[in-house]
Formats: C-alpha cells, structure tokens, sequence
C-alpha cells in the first residue's frame, strides 16, 4: 500500500547536518523537509524502519541552542539517481521534545523552499 504525504514538502537549499545523537558521527544532510519528515542525503544505506536518533545542528539565527535532538525511522532508501555514491533516505519523526518541534518547524519555514506535493 502506497503512503500519500498530508504535509507540504520543501526543498532545502541549507547545507544542515544530522549526527548520530550517540556517536556524534555524521549520518547525512537535510535535502527536502516537511513538518513530519524529511529526505536525507547521506553516503550510508540505512536499512527500511531503522529508528535512529538525530542531533540536527542549528545555527544562531534560529535559536541559541546548537542543536535539537528527535527520533525518527527511516521509510525507505534509494541509491541517488545523479550521485551513485550517495543515499537518498525518506524518515518520518517519530518523537521529539515539543520545544524542539517548535524549533523544527522554524527551520521548515525558515530555510525550506516550496515544491509540489507528490502524488
């Protein structure tokens, strides 16, 4: 059965990084994001359903925190169609501290540019 995505999704130019909230290790780039999810770029195959937990780092004209921290669960995985060498990763967030939503929300739409929703 195919997912349909009820929020807006936008592209996102801003060069963002999401770590590992554990091992503080770099897992990817935000490449388009929605208020329920996101598309991340990264140069590793995440399995489908794996739950990972993310620090996003923030930068000043956001909030005075460096990061917030969220989990979330990977949908699917696709190898990039331009760079072979790069994952395409859609995740759906799971739980995250409703100060930090507030937070990712701002991001959303703050650095995310419109695009069509996928049908």
């Amino acid at each position: 059965m195919s997912e349909k995505r009820n929020e807006n999704r936008k592209d996102f130019p801003y060069y963002m990084q999401l770590t590992d909230a554990t091992t503080s290790q770099l897992v990817g780039h935000l490449a388009d994001i929605s208020t329920g999810g996101f598309l991340l770029d990264s140069d590793k195959q995440i399995p489908v359903g794996q739950e990972c937990n993310f620090n996003l780092a923030l930068t000043e004209d956001v909030t005075d925190k460096p990061f917030i921290t969220f989990l979330a669960r990977s949908k699917w995985c696709r190898t990039d169609p331009t760079d072979p060498l790069v994952y395409n990763v859609g995740f759906h967030v799971l739980e995250m501290e409703p100060e930090d939503l507030e937070i990712f929300n701002i991001v959303v739409n703050l650095y995310g540019t419109n695009k069509p929703i996928d049908k």
